[in-house]
């Protein structure tokens, strides 16, 4: 096997793991919502104990990108998709960490019933993850208007987080007792946008992979 066909061999497999990987998580952030809205805690605790293998997928990734690195010391955009391989991996990682915090949300939830219907959670998560998914199909494709969109949709997320956020806190005023529980679904509106800044960096890392410079889609 000549070394290129080795090193696109590499590439691919990248590829692969990191479509795994995005593939894992949007699965983690919807089976942390269904606990929460059922508030099932058999389910919330299958999504943590799940978290590990998120963690192994993102080492291969790591060590296979290093590997290639070493053995066949890529330049320009051959190197760009393996430090792009590394930043998504590491943001797919934390997003599994975040559908982890809802689900370890979902056990301080133990024998209450919700204060309210759950709506404007689960659209949020919803938007989220399409964007998921979207930002994976960008780094496939290397598509960057795909990218630039994860900016417009985060407004969106940004914004629905905004409205829960008073609508939790009228709760708080209006009950006292309510204090607690609402204070838990703004804790999960957070951990939902914080979600959404990651699948946003993995549009920047698409962008950098295509042309070199990395753009602030944060913003």
């Amino acid at each position: 096997m000549s070394v290129r066909k080795e090193f696109d061999l590499g590439l691919e497999q990248l590829h692969q793991w990191i479509v795994e990987m995005g593939s894992f998580v949007e699965n983690a952030l919807s089976e942390s919502m269904t606990a929460l809205g059922e508030v099932d805690l058999e389910r919330a605790n299958r999504v943590i104990e799940k978290d590990p293998q998120l963690n192994a997928m993102e080492e291969r990734i790591m060590e296979l990108g290093a590997r290639l690195i070493a053995t066949q010391q890529p330049v320009a955009k051959d190197l760009r998709r393996i430090l792009s391989s590394f930043r998504i991996a590491s943001d797919l990682e934390r997003m599994g960490d975040l559908s982890v915090d809802i689900a370890k949300t979902v056990l301080r939830l133990e024998g209450q019933p919700l204060i309210k219907p759950l709506i404007d959670l689960p659209r949020m998560a919803e938007i989220i993850g399409q964007m998921t998914y979207e930002s994976i199909q960008a780094f496939v494709q290397e598509n960057v208007d795909l990218a630039y969109k994860m900016a417009k949709d985060d407004d969106q997320v940004d914004a629905l987080y905004s409205q829960i956020t008073r609508e939790l806190m009228l709760l708080m005023m209006e009950n006292p007792r309510n204090i607690a529980q609402a204070s838990l679904l703004s804790f999960v509106g957070r951990y939902i946008e914080r979600f959404g800044d990651h699948a946003t960096n993995i549009g920047e890392s698409v962008v950098y992979l295509v042309t070199g410079n990395r753009p602030d889609l944060n913003q």
